[in-house]
């Protein structure tokens, strides 16, 4: 009698096929959520310095330009705001110096706006930059990262606000609605409670539209840095990876929402605490002068300050993270982008 033995002997069953390639923060293969939040992590320990240091520079220039903004403001009405904030009982200001007051200020502040909107656009170029070389093992120096982010910033901000444009549309539309039927309930003279009745509607109506289009342009800004398109590109490209797993990528970013919350709550409770510790510990004479106050609760507010900014950045960092992750675990999915992965890591690892 024959017994069949294979090619690998009688009783020996084939070596498991190797393990997909890691070169950098993920292994090259379909990931679980599990793995794309690891990464998430991963990548922000690696290339802390890079990310935290084009955030910092991004809206610390931001805020400077808002100080200057309504330092400027002020200087060309410091005649007139007295005159309006300052009034007695009884009295009203004059036209002639309210107007000025909110011309300075309301240009003040659309700079603010301007401002924050280009330093949020370039730290959501400069995202896709660090991951699409950590993915591949790469390194890249400040410099670099600031250089590439800093190229792609206006197609990003573009991105952005289409984005915002695509969203903000329903919500208007839906409002309009919501308005004129509460105006023909009234003009009817339906009651109040009915036209109270349309507050809860609004929102379930509105919620979980904002929230589908939100997930099916997640992955925008890392399509306008990664694969260089413009805004309206990469809205469409978008929507494309999205389409079949809007559930998934739906569930990737909630978890990272709640994740970077309940990380920078706790950071912020930690450090209060730490922060407050003195205080309780303080046994002596309550301070009177200026400099003992300053010398006891100054370093409370010193620390506190630090871990609102440290906890401020994470949040900036995290979510956009996890959204290039899932969309690049999505082009392995559907693209078979692997290969192409392990190729360009090939081609870091040998400096060519």
């Amino acid at each position: 009698m024959t017994y069949p033995t294979g090619p690998y002997g009688y009783g020996h069953t084939p070596p498991p096929p190797p393990p997909p390639p890691k070169p950098g923060v993920i292994p090259l293969r379909p990931l679980a959520l599990s793995e794309v939040l690891t990464a998430a992590f991963a990548t922000l320990g690696r290339h802390w310095k890079q990310l935290v240091g084009v955030t910092g520079v991004a809206y610390g220039f931001a805020l400077l330009l808002v100080g200057a903004a309504f330092g400027i403001g002020y200087l060309f009405v410091a005649d007139s705001v007295p005159r309006v904030f300052d009034l007695r009982e009884g009295r009203e200001a004059s036209p002639d110096d309210v107007v000025p007051v909110m011309v300075a200020f309301g240009c003040a502040w659309l700079v603010a706006v301007i401002g924050m909107l280009v330093a949020t656009a370039v730290v959501s170029a400069a995202v896709p930059v660090v991951l699409q070389e950590a993915v591949v093992g790469g390194r890249l120096t400040f410099g670099t990262v600031w250089g590439r982010a800093w190229a792609r910033t206006p197609a990003v901000l573009g991105t952005l606000l289409l984005t915002t444009l695509v969203v903000l549309v329903p919500f208007l539309l839906v409002l309009g609605l919501f308005v004129g039927l509460m105006a023909l309930l009234i003009a009817n003279e339906t009651g109040p409670a009915v036209t109270l009745l349309l507050f809860p509607l609004f929102f379930l109506v509105l919620a979980p539209l904002g929230t589908w289009f939100w997930v099916k342009l997640a992955f925008a800004p890392t399509v306008t840095v990664i694969e260089r398109q413009g805004p309206t590109a990469s809205l469409r490209r978008s929507w494309h990876l999205v389409t079949g797993t809007w559930w998934r990528t739906f569930g990737g970013l909630l978890v990272a929402f709640v994740l970077t919350s309940v990380v920078s709550m706790v950071f912020q409770q930690v450090l209060g605490a730490l922060a407050a510790a003195p205080l309780s510990f303080h046994d002596g004479p309550a301070p009177e002068s200026a400099g003992e106050v300053l010398a006891l609760v100054g370093p409370m507010l010193i620390v506190m300050i630090v871990g609102s900014l440290i906890a401020q950045v994470f949040a900036a960092l995290f979510p956009p993270l996890v959204s290039g992750l899932l969309y690049v675990d999505q082009r392995i999915r559907r693209e078979n982008l692997a290969p192409t992965l392990a190729r360009t890591a090939a081609t870091r690892a040998y400096g060519s």
